[in-house]
């Protein structure tokens, strides 16, 4: 069986240092608000380029504690606006919602799944406060249309990195740019090309996601590209006085024990945990490296007209690398079809694990029953069709080759 996750090879592959970190915890005596996790928060904002980074006890809190905290700084109001994907997982519309806040789901873009930046205009109103990108699957969302929004209406990015810890965000410019990167047809490709080709363009350098807007929610749930050994998560920003409010509320509300200056919550990283990351963390761009080669040699050799593929830079004819947009690190490698149950029923009779991510839609499920009469025609078909293979650092390429060749063998 080719297992989708081997969350036991991947730690294995990291041994001893992670066994050597948790008797490091245990020997010290110190398990909470220690220093691994001061380590930790330091090492993790230096790998992204952000200024603070505050541990916390799973990826949902993050988000949470971010919406939390700019409503005790004034700058959001219970029943404010935040413009969310609708095609995301439930946990970017929770953290909304705890708040009292109103989720405007925003269709994606049927080609990358990420948020249609061209559809966020025209919901954002007077009560619009915060635009949430969520960086689905592992691949970059963000768009120089958003940050127009943001700048024009004065709103907050609040980044949703949970499953995209390593990846980048390029931007290119050019004279002739027309903004049209998301609607990935041959026809605008062609417009762009012949916009841009007597021009040399205007480069910026690469910044990280969880860096990008005014603060970001990451989760180290074991699955992720980043994982611990169970739950934690993090924010990270640029923000001095939102980093201490942040940092003050997940701890009670307090700066100073016993003295409470919020009703917080108790949301902490712990040392283990913290420990077992800063293992992990120095490998994980080759890591990354790794899933890209798999999603690569999928990409290459898969060849089944019944299925749809993800759109990466091998997809399109042209030196113009419009796809530094989509910089992927490939936490999930998704594909669409119309027969996704017979296809996983397929696999798993050629010992082949697969996952849907996801089968029902935030707006669908019972817990917004008063969502569940919105018509979001791409959001519905996406989450009827997709399927994740098998894709993991820890993977061996025969394993590889056997699951193409059982996806170029179905029916």
């Amino acid at each position: 069986m080719i297992k989708f996750l081997d969350l036991k090879a991947i730690n294995d592959s990291f041994e001893p240092e992670l066994s050597q970190a948790v008797k490091r915890v245990l020997d010290s005596g110190w398990y909470l608000l220690g220093d691994e996790v001061k380590s930790f928060e330091h090492e993790y904002a230096e790998y992204l380029g952000t200024k603070h980074c505050i541990g916390v006890a799973n990826g949902l809190d993050a988000l949470r504690l971010i919406l939390k905290a700019y409503i005790e700084i004034g700058f959001i109001q219970e029943g404010d606006e935040i413009i969310v994907p609708a095609n995301t997982y439930i946990a970017s519309v929770l953290a909304i919602t705890d708040n009292r806040l109103i989720p405007i789901l925003i269709e994606p873009d049927l080609g990358t799944y990420n948020i249609d930046p061209y559809k966020i205009e025209k919901k954002i109103t007077g009560r619009t406060k915060a635009i949430m990108i969520v960086h689905l699957y592992g691949q970059n969302a963000m768009h120089p249309e958003i940050q127009r929004l943001v700048e024009k209406y004065d709103l907050k990015l609040i980044e949703d990195n949970a499953q995209a810890a390593g990846a980048s965000y390029k931007e290119e410019v050019t004279p002739g740019f027309t903004g049209e990167t998301l609607g990935f047809t041959e026809k605008s490709m062609n417009k762009i090309l012949t916009n841009t080709s007597a021009n040399t363009g205007q480069h910026c350098e690469p910044k990280r996601t969880g860096s990008l807007g005014h603060a970001s929610g990451h989760s180290f749930y074991p699955g992720k590209n980043l994982g611990c050994l169970g739950d934690g998560g993090a924010v990270t920003t640029d923000n001095d006085e939102l980093a201490a409010v942040i940092r003050a509320i997940a701890n009670y509300g307090s700066n100073k024990k016993y003295q409470n200056d919020y009703q917080g919550l108790n949301s902490r990283l712990d040392e283990i945990q913290a420990a077992l990351l800063r293992v992990k963390l120095p490998r994980l761009d080759a890591d990354n490296n790794r899933r890209k080669e798999i999603a690569d040699y999928y990409c290459a050799h898969i060849k089944n007209d019944k299925l749809i593929l993800p759109i990466t830079s091998a997809s399109w004819r042209t030196q113009f690398l419009i796809p530094n947009f989509l910089s992927h690190v490939w936490h999930l490698f998704v594909v669409r079809t119309s027969n996704r149950d017979k296809l996983q029923a397929y696999l798993a009779e050629n010992g082949i694990q697969s996952l849907i991510h996801y089968p029902i839609p935030p707006h669908k499920q019972l817990a917004y029953k008063e969502l569940n009469n919105l018509s979001l025609p791409i959001t519905e078909e996406i989450h009827n069709e997709v399927l994740s293979l098998p894709i993991s650092p820890v993977m061996k390429d025969f394993e590889v080759e056997r699951v193409v060749d059982a996806v170029n063998g179905f029916e």
